[in-house]
């Protein structure tokens, strides 16, 4: 069974021209952990979520897949 996507990051450092080395450089971080974050093996924790979405220039929301599709007014 495959994990479930949860964040954006490979994605939008494609849409930004970075690559993970960039990233991996930029969070003094291993080039090994970066992969795991853009491949969903692992997740970053939201301090270092807020510390990529400066970075990449983005809205923190921007680097995690909704939970829900749209929102109901319950």
């Amino acid at each position: 069974m495959t994990k479930p996507t949860l964040n954006r990051i490979k994605m939008l450092l494609v849409e930004k021209k970075r690559t993970s080395k960039d990233l991996a450089k930029a969070m003094e971080r291993q080039k090994s952990t970066v992969s795991r974050w853009c491949t969903n093996q692992t997740q970053p924790s939201v301090e270092m979520l807020y510390k990529i979405a400066k970075y990449l220039d983005v809205d923190v929301r921007e680097l995690l897949v909704p939970s829900k599709k749209g929102r109901s007014n319950s």
